[in-house]
């Protein structure tokens, strides 16, 4: 296995204190010839896009990922993923159910809220929404980030290079057009599991 050298993590980002799930995120992140590219912000709140998204496999890499870190992430998942037997294991890894049912404003306020009453808290989503390939990214993430008043930060799972890549860190404007474009230079080139990044429009 390859050695894992892991980047500086600040005193400010939300940690598990999960010694067991910190050793098992890193081997298998090391069996897995996985490693990490670039530095992660010292920020206590902020929106985490990762991309591309193009197979199941990145669920297992993200986690890995998070758990080899000790990050204590938060991230929003289908509803009926919540119930039965994978309702503790989703919520134990950060999971909060959403029912895509209903109205997107819903979660955008909800998370909002979340931030407004939370010392910490990392939110990560996928821009894309979907394993399938898509022309245009869902944009929640940016309106989340503008109604909580916090950064976004991008991160790329790069299938090419197998490295997990911490990129810009973005303090997200009106102008949404002109924040995607950060975004699209970073991710540019990136390889997903299943294809390469496509770049997104608004």
């Amino acid at each position: 296995m390859m050695k894992l050298s892991i980047p500086i993590i600040g005193p400010n980002v939300p940690q598990r204190g999960w010694p067991v799930g910190r050793a098992l995120g890193r081997f298998i992140m090391s069996l897995c010839r996985w490693s990490f590219d670039g530095e992660i912000p010292n920020l206590r709140k902020g929106v985490m896009i990762v991309a591309p998204h193009t197979s199941n496999w990145d669920f297992i890499v993200g986690v890995a990922a998070m758990l080899a870190l000790d990050l204590d992430l938060r991230f929003l998942g289908k509803h009926t993923l919540f119930k039965g037997l994978l309702a503790p294991l989703m919520r134990g890894l950060g999971g909060i159910p959403v029912d895509r049912n209903s109205p997107g404003a819903g979660v955008v306020e909800d998370m909002a809220k979340r931030f407004q009453n939370a010392d910490q808290l990392i939110l990560g989503l996928s821009p894309e929404g979907t394993r399938s390939a898509v022309d245009r990214w869902k944009t929640g993430f940016h309106r989340i980030a503008v109604a909580a008043g916090v950064p976004i930060m991008a991160v790329a799972l790069d299938y090419g290079t197998r490295q997990v890549r911490f990129g810009p860190l973005v303090n997200p404007t009106d102008d949404l057009a002109q924040d995607l474009e950060v975004f699209r230079q970073f991710f540019a080139g990136m390889e997903g599991k299943r294809g390469k990044f496509e770049s997104p429009v608004s």
